[in-house]
């Protein structure tokens, strides 16, 4: 893997692990990737990693949904979920594909590299 897409592909891992907001899996998958690097078990690790953030990945249609959802009221209270909801409606609105959160947002940058990372 050339240098520079393997800086991209750390700093968006560490960009995930410290997002708060990111999955129990997608860290779990993270880090199994982490503690495999430079093994013979990398290449899966890396696989395995990038279909859970395949798997993660919050879709604008999903985040619209969740932004309007009473769980959203309760997590947020009524005027912050008014305000996450005209968000992800303006994202949506702009022709974003996904959440924009920084855990989605360093899955996204990964994901993108997909196949460039698996060659």
């Amino acid at each position: 893997m050339e240098k520079e897409l393997d800086a991209i592909l750390l700093d968006a891992t560490k960009r995930l692990l410290a997002a708060p907001m990111s999955c129990k899996e997608a860290k779990a998958a993270a880090n199994a990737y982490l503690k495999s690097r430079g093994t013979p078990k990398e290449k899966a690790q890396l696989a395995a990693y990038i279909k859970e953030l395949g798997e993660d990945i919050t879709g604008i249609d999903d985040l619209v949904a969740f932004a309007g959802s009473s769980y959203a009221e309760k997590e947020f209270g009524k005027e912050g979920a008014k305000a996450f909801l005209a968000h992800a409606k303006a994202l949506k609105e702009s022709g974003a594909r996904y959440c924009d959160c920084p855990a989605c947002t360093a899955a996204k940058d990964i994901l993108d590299l997909k196949k460039e990372l698996l060659k």
